[in-house]
């Protein structure tokens, strides 16, 4: 079993551990669209998947980027609370997106073969 970097999903065991490569692809999978499951060349090419998965989480992030720009404009007939609580859930779905994103590029990679090597 090998090291993981810092950013190195929970769910998804350290390459080297038993089944980690199909823990892995499920986690990919979990982060994408449902329709992505029917396409055998996402499951049978994982480092493909891990493209596709972080392609879509990096949409989704500048969904959410696009969101906070406009909302208060989109939602000024709101009672400003609710405003504010909208925008706080942006704020927390691009956290968690962004945090997806840095362990989708660390899965991807070491799907690849890169293997992390800790510095002393």
């Amino acid at each position: 079993m090998s090291a993981v970097p810092p950013g190195w999903p929970a769910e998804v065991p350290p390459p080297g551990a038993d089944a980690w490569e199909r823990k892995a692809v499920n986690w990919l999978l979990d982060l994408c669209p449902p329709e992505y499951r029917s396409y055998g060349v996402l499951r049978r090419w994982p480092p493909l998947l891990a493209r596709f998965a972080g392609e879509h989480v990096d949409a989704c992030l500048e969904g959410v980027r696009r969101g906070v720009e406009t909302v208060r404009h989109a939602l000024r007939d709101l009672p400003p609370e609710v405003v504010e609580e909208a925008i706080g859930a942006y704020d927390a779905e691009a956290l968690r997106l962004s945090r997806a994103a840095v362990a989708v590029d660390l899965v991807g990679r070491a799907l690849s073969g890169t293997r992390y090597r800790p510095r002393l």
